[in-house]
């Protein structure tokens, strides 16, 4: 059985004063047997992560980051930075950048790619939009976003990746796929890692990101294909989003 995962994603959310509090709670809270967590936060916060974090059993991570090694690229962060803070994991192709930053298929591919040259593991997302699932695209769309991964990495780069169904229609609404809805997603996405690689397809966490909280964890989180969850709002209150990595014991 695959150990359950679950990830809080704070996006643009966070203070000094405030991040302490939460990481503190989170830590002394977590005594999940069967789960692992870990947090995405801000660039700016990755040195508090790393101090706070240090010698727990909460990894850390960053929420973007380039496909360049380094150079003339303001604004960018690359991935031996974030090597630098004792970043664990960090989310590639995350709905908000492929949408307010228009990150295509194959910059998410190489983002990854850079990723796991680092070192680091990367939480690829995929997802529909309402639109896309309400004309019958849902498999076409995450398909198409997970092939362009699969087309740059060579096989035991595969099984060291995380993959993250986040159906657009279901962030930050209140909406959220049923536990079959995310299910039948989940279990294509397993089945197109598995055609390429089948050590992959067993062995890679597939999590749940769209609105996952804990009145609906359990539900989905007990779904075969579903390992875990790239939490949002979630995981800003430690008291939430430690309830959702129990829901995974």
């Amino acid at each position: 059985m695959r150990r359950k995962l679950v990830i809080g994603n704070w996006k643009m959310n966070g203070s000094l004063a405030a991040n302490s509090v939460l990481l503190r709670g989170i830590v002394e809270g977590y005594a999940a047997k069967n789960a692992d967590c870990a947090v995405c936060v801000p660039a700016p916060y990755l040195a508090q992560c790393q101090a706070e974090l240090q010698g727990t059993p909460v990894a850390w991570g960053a929420q973007d980051v380039s496909a360049y090694a380094a150079g003339a690229y303001t604004g960018e962060t690359a991935a031996s930075m974030l090597q630098d803070f004792g970043c664990r994991y960090v989310i590639c192709g995350h709905s908000e950048r492929r949408a307010y930053h228009h990150e295509s298929n194959e910059l998410v591919a190489q983002k990854a790619l850079a990723a796991l040259n680092a070192g680091l593991t990367p939480i690829v997302c995929v997802g529909e939009t309402l639109e896309q699932r309400e004309a019958g695209r849902t498999n076409v769309v995450v398909c198409a976003q997970l092939q362009a991964v699969l087309d740059v990495l060579e096989n035991p780069a595969l099984e060291k990746i995380v993959l993250a169904y986040e159906p657009v229609w279901a962030i930050g609404t209140g909406k959220t796929a049923t536990p079959a809805m995310a299910q039948e997603v989940h279990a294509l996405l397993r089945k197109q890692v598995g055609e390429r690689n089948p050590a992959a397809a067993a062995t890679v966490p597939i999590l749940y990101g769209g609105s996952m909280k804990p009145e609906n964890a359990k539900d989905l989180l007990g779904q075969p294909d579903i390992d875990g969850g790239l939490i949002g709002g979630a995981a800003l209150k430690a008291k939430d989003f430690l309830a959702i990595v129990d829901a995974g014991n």
